[in-house]
């Protein structure tokens, strides 16, 4: 797995948020692959207009019953997955 440094570009500087790279000093060069992340894709604004959904949508499955209105379980799971015999098994 690759490591991943958090860093600041300011001009043709690189401020480390936290620990730098092992071995890394400011006379070395380093090759980067560069991510931008924007502020609005880190802390999305959200109205809650899709948790409302979500909240009513669940009320509906709590309305019905919820899980009691499964009368067999393991049918019902394996219905929901498609299940079917594996090749060797």
């Amino acid at each position: 797995m690759l490591e991943k440094y958090r860093a600041t570009i300011h001009g043709d500087t690189i401020e480390w948020e936290g620990r730098e790279p092992r071995g890394v000093t400011s006379d070395d060069g380093l090759q980067v692959e560069v991510t931008v992340v924007s502020e609005q894709n880190i802390r999305p604004k959200s109205d809650g207009k899709k948790m409302a959904e979500a909240l009513k949508a669940l009320a509906s499955i709590a309305d019905r019953g919820g899980l009691k209105s499964i009368i067999d379980p393991v049918k019902w799971q394996r219905t929901i997955r498609k299940d079917r015999p594996l090749a060797g098994r």
